[in-house]
């Protein structure tokens, strides 16, 4: 499904109720995810999605495995869609944004979810009061859990941010933020799962060193995982008293926790955020 894709009509889409027409140019793993997501909740149909990829095999193949139209022409697809999403990566996003210019106008919305590219970048790169919204998701959007944080760049109105909420909300979780902490959504959310899935490697690896079999082991450290987050989320009482809750007096979770403690788990995982957003700061300074 490679052929030509159709110039979207004039006007903008941000009306909650309106059907969307969305492109993302460069799709891979992220872009693919999104764009699944995007069919499946219902909110853009297969005649309304579109997606660039660099080669014309592939751009094939990904046609025939979504249902939708799939072109190597970053042009086309733009001029198809009203909300067009950057997937490429972030070395690439100005580039791209240049050279999809004859496509935009004040009636796009461009979202970037490319990480530490600033939208004033975006904006400059456009050379038009072209609204965008930048946005980090993570991984697990794959499975619908995921997290995105999103701003919002000069010329993007509050209709477009709900909008892409929205869009992201099909996804997972959304949060709003100011620019000037998107780094630190990158340090933490970002590459936060890798983190999460040390914690459960080691309690799963401390299962197996207690004498449980490993499939059981790493079942009992996920699903547990899985749950406190849960707590969290759906109860709205601070980490700290659900913590709180679990630990009897002189038992053994209060001498697990100890262990804990003196083994700087709590620093090393504050230091880790810190150095990754630290390290998200660098990439936007090169970007």
């Amino acid at each position: 499904m490679s052929e030509a894709v159709q110039p979207a009509t004039t006007g903008s889409r941000a009306d909650a109720e309106a059907p969307l027409r969305v492109a993302v140019l460069g799709s891979g793993k992220m872009g693919g995810i999104l764009i699944q997501a995007f069919l499946k909740s219902g909110l853009v149909a297969a005649t309304d999605a579109f997606a660039t990829v660099a080669h014309p095999e592939r751009a094939d193949a990904l046609g025939r495995q979504l249902g939708i139209q799939v072109t190597t022409d970053n042009v086309a697809a733009a001029q198809s869609a009203d909300v067009i999403l950057l997937g490429v990566k972030p070395l690439q996003v100005e580039a791209l944004v240049r050279q999809i210019r004859p496509a935009l106008s004040a009636a796009k919305l461009l979202i970037s979810f490319a990480a530490s590219v600033k939208t004033s970048a975006i904006e400059h790169a456009a050379d038009e009061p072209v609204p965008v919204i930048r946005a980090m998701p993570n991984t697990p959007a794959m499975l619908g859990a995921g997290m995105t944080a999103l701003c919002s760049g000069s010329f993007a109105r509050p209709e477009h941010l709900l909008l892409a909420e929205r869009i992201f909300a099909t996804v997972g979780r959304t949060a709003v933020v100011d620019e000037k902490h998107m780094d630190a959504v990158t340090g933490l959310s970002g590459s936060g799962p890798a983190f999460l899935y040390i914690v459960i490697e080691a309690l799963a690896e401390a299962g197996v060193n207690v004498g449980l079999p490993r499939e059981t082991a790493t079942l009992l450290a996920a699903q547990t995982t899985y749950g406190a987050a849960r707590m969290v989320l759906e109860t709205g009482s601070h980490p700290a008293l659900l913590k709180d809750e679990v630990t009897t007096p002189a038992g053994c979770t209060v001498d697990g926790i100890l262990e804990l403690e003196e083994g700087g788990l709590r620093v090393t995982l504050i230091k880790a955020v810190k150095r990754a957003t630290q390290r998200a700061r660098e990439l936007a300074g090169q970007a």
